[in-house]
Formats: structure tokens, sequence, C-alpha cells
């Protein structure tokens, strides 16, 4: 079992996985406020698939956290980010969570949506069976369709 880290009632590091969906800009609205109220340090992490193209959407991934790392610091938000990149999602979730010695994590419920989800199982999902801290659910509405927004253009985290 792996070590399980002392959680107060407030936590000092919270993790936020984003995938740049609207839903991961929501939960980061949502996070950003429970930062501020515990005074908490936010980690940010982007997983890409290594079948991606991957030099490409790090590139891209760094310039997004870049924007926010800036934005939250504007709000007195101390915040990290980091882009992994790996086949198994939920295990380099994981494995930031060891690393980084977080102590809370917040997921949106609806990420990149279509086929993915339905074959490889819910990222979330996954996570609430998996981890041994607290995990905070950050409910959004379901997209309308499959496709894929770009981020950049209505983002304003990213």
């Amino acid at each position: 079992m792996p070590e399980v880290y002392a959680f107060s009632t407030i936590p000092a590091k919270i993790l936020l996985p984003i995938d740049f969906s609207p839903s991961s800009h929501a939960a980061l609205e949502q996070a950003t406020v429970l930062a501020q109220h515990f005074h908490a340090a936010l980690y940010l992490v982007h997983v890409i698939h290594e079948s991606a193209n991957v030099e490409e959407e790090k590139k891209e991934a760094a310039a997004h956290f870049a924007v926010s790392v800036a934005g939250l610091a504007t709000k007195g938000i101390k915040a990290t980010s980091s882009v992994e990149v790996d086949n198994d999602i939920v295990g380099s979730i994981l494995d930031v969570i060891e690393r980084e010695k977080i102590d809370m994590i917040m997921v949106s419920t609806h990420g990149t949506t279509g086929w993915h989800p339905l074959v490889f199982g819910s990222i979330t999902e996954k996570l609430v069976k998996l981890v041994h801290i607290p995990l905070l659910l950050v409910r959004t509405e379901k997209p309308e369709s499959s496709v894929k927004v770009k981020s950049g253009r209505l983002m304003e985290w990213w």
C-alpha cells in the first residue's frame, strides 16, 4: 500500500490534473477559490499520451501553464506545473501525488470526451478507486459534443 501523507483538515498542496477542456477550466476556477481559502499551493499536471506528438504537445501545455501560473500568482497563489508523458494517465497522476507529496486532489467529472473514455474507462473513476488522499470531484456539465475545443480561443486560463 502506498504511503499516505498526513492530512490535517487544511490541505497545503492541491493537485489539479488538467486536460485543457472546459471542464478542467471550471475545476481550475474552483481550485483557485479553495487554494485562496486554505492558503494552499496548487500543482497543475497535464499527462500526454506517448503516442501523441509529444514535443509539440509539451510546448503547448507549457505555454498554457505559464499563463495559468502567472494568473494564479496575481491572486497570491503559489502554483507549479508539470507535463508528464506516459501511456498510463492515472498511473502518472498517482506518481505525481507520491513524488510531490500532494495533500488533496481535485478532479473534474467531465474532461476530453468521445470514444476514448468508453474504451479506456473514466480517468476520474479510476482515481476515485485508487487514490489514498482526499479527493474532491468538481461536477461540471457534460460537453454537448465530443469535438475537442481549441483551448487557446476560449479559455482565459490558457
